[in-house]
Formats: C-alpha cells, structure tokens, sequence
C-alpha cells in the first residue's frame, strides 16, 4: 500500500512538473526556445532576462546597441526610416564588453544590415570583460546549455506573473512592439528633477591626466574594431548621446572631463578608418542639453529627444569626419567652459 502510494505520487508529481514545464516552454516569456507564437505579439520589458533570447531566435536584420538611454527608441522609427527590422540589445551600464557580446550573439545568428550603437562616454574607460555574471545576471539564460533552465522553467513567478503578464499585452489592439524596454511613459522630466538628483559637489578637483584609463581605453576600441573588421558587410552607425549640462558639470568638477573627451577622440579617430563605419555627434546640441527640462537626472532624456536623434541619424546630421571631428570635439570642449561658467550659474549660483 505504502510502496503504491509512492509510485502514484510519483507519478503525479511528474506529471504536474512536466505540465509547468511544457507551458513555460510553449509561451516562452524570456523568448529563450523560440520566438513569439503565431497571433502573439513579443512583450520585452526585462532586458536582463529577455534581450539574449530576442536575438538568438527572433527575426530582425538590424540593432539598437546601447545603454538604458537607448531602451525609449521606438524600433520602428529605424525600421520606417532605414528600411529595415530591428530590435533592441540593450544593457544599462552600456560597458563594451557586454555590447559587444550581444551583438555576437546577434552574428551567430543573423546576417546585419545596421548596427545602431549609442557609444556612452563611460563606456570607453569600462572594464573589458563582461559583467553580466558579476552583476547577479540570470547566466542561464546566457549560455546555451538547456539542461540548466531549471531556475526557468520550475520557477512560480514565471508562471503566475511573467506568462499571464505578457498574454494581457501581447492581446492588446494597441500595444506597441516597437517600445520595447521602454521606461519614459511612468517617468517625469524636468529641471527641478533633474537638478534635484544632481549632488553637485562644492569643491574642484585638478583635472586628470588624459591618457587615464589608457589600457583600457585601448581594449575597448579594440573590441569595437574587432566588431567592424569582422562584419564588413555590416553599416556601423555609431553615435554619441547628448547628456545634459549637469553631466558636464560634474565631469569638470571631478576632474574627468578631459580625458572623456580625449577617449572620444581616440574612439573616432579608430573608428573612422573603417568603411562600413559612420560616426555621428550629438553631445554638442546645445540647445538640448541645456534645457534640463529634457531631463530626469544628468543623463536620461525624455523621449522626444530619443525620437530627435532618430530622426537626425535618418537624415545624416551630425555625422563625423576625418577632416571636421577635431573641430566638433573642440567646440565641445568651449560648450563646456560656458556651461560651467555661464549656463549652469541659473541653477547653480557661485
């Protein structure tokens, strides 16, 4: 009697477990088996645990590559204004090493056409290893052994909150694929915000040497090269966001914002070399990065300024040259000097 209760719990137990598994698998939140299911539209708002899963098994031609600035692009801006389907390979620190490791996971398994990278001035002097495991990422669902899924598969958020979560979005008329990852529409911008989160620090530091960070300045423009030598059929847009007056300010005073600038410098000039590479400047727009109301804290802009940018990189504006770069660079440098000593002076009186 003993022994046949045993087996029939046996039984019963996995039979309950191999149902929980195959329904993770059917509808798949994490996109980790395959792509949405026919008449289900793909629902990311987990970059961590979505992002590697999107491109390994959905269908796109082109990248968003960047950091959380980046995650407000609507995709369909880029599809309608480069005639082509992309996603988005988001990380929030927006360190090289980890970009670059999603856009191999994107070549081993789609031919690109565009590789839209938002080049994050930080990002140039970042570790060159990656952080995803360090940082407390779900390495599961990053490398490409099934058998350890565990954690996924048998896991009671991702049946009770995940799946029916992105069934209730995926059968919205109006939900919008194309603002994947994104985060502006529950977020407030303006300047009382934006200063308010900015802890501007009374002293001045003597400002570093430029070469600061130089092996690692090396390393990481290495990891780009070796992107673009490797895919030379692929059009490497690379661009640099426009971060607010507050994030100048806070460069110049803790003595960083030469070597920034310096980085950037060595960036371009690497980069250009490149045929299938176009680099586009938008860290001098004056007029945006003066007007904190753009702005929730020194870096993140609303969503109207993602849509700008777009449109300015669909044009061709802003593009970088051999010949015009060291100019561009230069008038950076005299913004900055206005901003501290000028344009932050409303805000920030002496």
């Amino acid at each position: 009697m003993e022994r046949k209760f045993i087996q029939s719990f046996l039984i019963r137990t996995s039979v309950l477990l191999f149902f929980i598994i195959a329904i993770v698998v059917l509808f798949d939140p994490f996109y980790q088996y395959h792509k949405p299911l026919p008449g289900l539209k793909s629902v990311l708002t987990d970059k961590e645990y979505q992002c590697v899963g999107t491109l390994r098994h959905f269908d796109y031609d082109s990248l968003i590559v960047g950091s959380s600035v980046c995650e407000n692009y609507n995709n369909h801006w880029f599809d309608d204004g480069f005639a082509c389907k992309t996603i988005k390979a988001i990380r929030s620190y927006g360190a090289t090493a980890d970009l670059c490791f999603l856009l191999e996971q994107a070549f081993e398994n789609q031919d690109l056409k565009y590789v839209f990278y938002n080049i994050d001035p930080s990002s140039l002097s970042a570790d060159t290893e990656t952080t995803y495991e360090s940082s407390g990422c779900p390495m599961y669902l990053y490398d490409k052994n099934y058998l350890n899924d565990i954690s996924y598969v048998l896991n009671k958020s991702v049946i009770l909150e995940k799946i029916p979560y992105m069934l209730a979005f995926s059968l919205k008329s109006d939900y919008d694929e194309g603002n994947s990852y994104n985060w502006a529409q529950w977020k407030y911008f303006g300047a009382d915000l934006a200063t308010g989160m900015y802890d501007r620090r009374e002293d001045i530091l003597p400002m570093l040497a430029k070469t600061e960070h130089a092996e690692k300045l090396a390393g990481n423009i290495a990891l780009l090269e070796t992107q673009v030598k490797s895919h030379p059929e692929t059009t490497f847009k690379f661009f640099f966001p426009p971060y607010s007056m507050l994030w100048w300010d806070n460069a110049y005073r803790n003595g960083e914002r030469d070597y920034y600038l310096y980085q950037e410098e060595q960036a371009i000039a690497a980069l250009l070399k490149y045929e299938n590479v176009e680099i586009y400047y938008y860290q001098d727009e004056e007029e945006i990065i003066t007007d904190l109301d753009n702005y929730m804290d020194m870096i993140h802009f609303s969503k109207e300024i993602n849509e700008l940018i777009c449109n300015k990189l669909i044009l061709g504006e802003g593009r970088l040259t051999e010949e015009n770069y060291q100019e561009r660079l230069q008038n950076m440098y005299e913004l900055s000097e206005r901003i501290i000593n000028e344009d932050i002076l409303q805000y920030y009186p002496k």
